[in-house]
């Protein structure tokens, strides 16, 4: 098995473990709202996760997020051990936060993985005048750590607060029933934006991998057959659920009703749709999380529970530089494996 191989197994692996871990994202309120049983919701999510494919390639005509992935370090300091390392980093923290129920961001795991493995491939941040990080395609990435949730939270805010108004002298019974019909619509648009925001994310890296290897002159000419792997592998990770984050998602933040359902899943989906369209990658978990807290607001402060969010904070902080830590003990492991066996 060569090289590159054994690298995009690794990226759709991770793109599978991706899946189920973010699955709780597009999947947490409408359970948690009983609108759906768990199997119904995985199955509803990960149709919707591979639909995205569609969406990105034919709607929107390129593969924005990934070519910012794939760009995000100079490829002067990308080899396939730096894209391996970094690779391993993301799944060990992946698996990690996934089995203590932390809803971490995959995105940021794997660019921190990536950057982590290519500054200690490089000995620095520049070599010889040139940057080892392209800070243009990176910067907007880690502003949008706080600016994706918040932007989240205010619109689930402003959708919540219009519906109120809008539904005040409804019949709760009927507008409840309604609610719970448009819950399947809004979770749909919002596994739309999950699969085409993390899906793409695997293809950079494969991509940059393909280049590294001099299986392509040019990112944007990635075969067919990457991308559709790709969202094919989060649909299925999708399918195999994330229980534990679900519970934390979708019930310890605030207690979420249909109508509240509609507005964090409408207001994470939209949120999604404009970074996708920008070329930023986002978490979908902090989006999300976002824009339930935004929904939760509308009812009193007190109804989220700011210690969770808190806690839940903390882990988005660590989740880059643990990430980079890591890559960079795996690259010195492989260094060490390649040269006392292949040399």
């Amino acid at each position: 098995m060569s090289f590159l191989v054994l690298i995009i197994i690794l990226a759709l692996v991770f793109d599978y473990i991706n899946g189920f871990h973010d699955a709780a994202n597009s999947i947490a309120t409408i359970v948690s709202t009983k609108v759906l049983t768990p199997f119904q919701a995985v199955l509803w999510a990960a149709l919707f996760n591979f639909a995205a494919f569609f969406i990105s390639k034919y709607y929107f005509g390129e593969f924005k997020i990934g070519n910012t992935i794939a760009k995000s370090i100079n490829e002067n300091f990308i080899t396939l051990n730096v894209i391996l390392a970094g690779l391993l980093a993301a799944i060990s923290w992946n698996l990690f936060t996934w089995w203590f129920g932390i809803p971490s961001s995959s995105s940021h795991t794997l660019l921190g993985g990536f950057m982590g493995a290519a500054l200690t491939h490089a000995g620095g941040w520049s070599v010889n005048g040139h940057n080892v990080i392209n800070y243009a395609k990176v910067i907007p990435t880690f502003l949008f750590i706080f600016l994706a949730p918040i932007i989240g939270m205010v619109i689930g805010y402003v959708i919540t607060v219009i519906i109120i108004n809008i539904c005040r002298r409804a019949n709760p019974y009927k507008a409840d029933n309604w609610f719970r019909r448009l819950q399947l619509l809004s979770s749909a648009l919002f596994s739309l934006g999950h699969g085409g925001n993390d899906a793409q994310k695997v293809l950079g890296i494969i991509a940059a991998a393909m280049v590294a290897n001099g299986d392509l002159h040019n990112i944007k000419d990635v075969p067919n057959w990457v991308p559709f792997a790709c969202f094919t592998a989060i649909a299925f990770g999708t399918m195999s659920g994330g229980w534990k984050i679900v519970k934390t998602m979708g019930t310890r933040i605030t207690k979420v009703t249909p109508l509240e359902g509609v507005s964090a899943e409408t207001a994470g989906a939209i949120t999604l749709f404009l970074t996708e369209k920008l070329g930023i990658p986002v978490s979908t978990t902090h989006t999300i999380t976002g824009s339930i807290i935004g929904v939760g607001a509308t009812k009193r402060l007190s109804a989220v529970r700011w210690g969770v969010t808190i806690n839940l904070l903390w882990a988005w902080i660590l989740t880059i530089p643990v990430s980079a830590l890591l890559a960079a003990i795996y690259y010195f492991i492989l260094h060490l494996i390649k040269h006392n066996f292949f040399h």
